[in-house]
């Protein structure tokens, strides 16, 4: 069956569907995206990614290319032409739309462009020693705005690409002039220093604000789980007891290997153990199925 995409209110076999080669997201990266993990066919921390959707459309002067409640409804329509009724993701963007070629905004507005589009995925993971993987370092060579979930990604681009040619699955970003980690160039990063502190960096501008790290710290809180929001330097995370990540697509991931040498005794360590069982009691209440 041909994968099915929306794009500008129709609805069309993926392999058809386009967008005008003026579109202000093909041109400038002049856009927004957000990814949702579906598990059961419904929607993980669903208020979460769409309240940051409209956050990064507002921090760029763009409007919601729809009401939330209708935006919803295309996404749950895009799941049912795909038939994903058990684990997927789904995709959505909004780019400031068509118009001839120019740095500024369109003098005369034009509407907002919309695409989205769905797959699926592996079954949540139950083995989480299976998830493991190794990551490298890499400079953070991103712009002043990485809390907006924009879709210019190349630098995060050319840090996975680093990661890959040095055999490992992600690329750990940090500010060249001080040597403290920002995150990873697609998903949230944690340690538990070498004194036990729970730490992942503070939001501001230099990170985006993962959902999955959100909904992780609310149940951190509900749990009466201490953590520390603060940045921390190269030395404490390569000193760390356990460093793992988060993200809609990856979870609670642990990092066993960094830069080629183990995070530790190079095995999973218990507060990563933990903190999975945690997150996958949230995804599976959030899909109604408590067990």
């Amino acid at each position: 069956m041909s994968k099915i995409a929306y794009v500008n209110g129709a609805y069309l076999p993926q392999r058809e569907a386009a967008v005008n080669i003026e579109d202000r997201g093909y041109q400038f990266g002049d856009g927004i995206y957000e990814v949702v993990h579906v598990h059961r066919g419904r929607f993980i921390d669903e208020d979460r990614h769409l309240g940051r959707l409209e956050r990064s459309l507002k921090e760029i002067r763009l409007p919601m290319p729809m009401p939330r409640a209708a935006l919803r409804l295309v996404l749950l329509e895009v799941l049912r032409r795909n038939r994903i009724a058990a684990d997927g993701l789904v995709y959505m963007q909004v780019s400031r739309g068509v118009a001839p070629r120019d740095h500024a905004f369109p003098k005369v507005p034009v509407p907002v462009s919309l695409v989205v589009t769905a797959k699926r995925i592996p079954a949540y993971p139950t083995n989480l020693d299976a998830t493991a993987i190794a990551a490298v370092t890499h400079p953070d060579l991103r712009w002043a705005r990485c809390d907006i979930k924009t879709i210019n990604l190349l630098p995060n681009v050319l840090a996975r690409q680093a990661a890959r040619e040095a055999g490992a699955a992600e690329a750990i970003l940090y500010d060249e002039a001080t040597g403290m980690v920002t995150e990873c160039a697609a998903t949230s990063f944690w340690i538990v220093d070498a004194g036990g502190t729970l730490r992942t960096r503070h939001l501001d501008h230099a990170i985006l604000p993962g959902c999955t790290r959100g909904a992780l710290i609310a149940e951190l809180e509900a749990a009466g789980i201490a953590y520390s929001l603060e940045e921390f330097s190269l030395d404490e995370m390569r000193a760390a007891r356990e460093t793992f990540l988060t993200s809609a697509t990856g979870f609670v991931k642990p990092i066993t290997r960094i830069d080629g040498t183990n995070v530790a005794d190079g095995k999973v360590g218990p507060v990563t153990r933990r903190l999975f069982e945690i997150f996958t009691r949230h995804v599976k209440a959030s899909a109604g199925n408590v067990a």
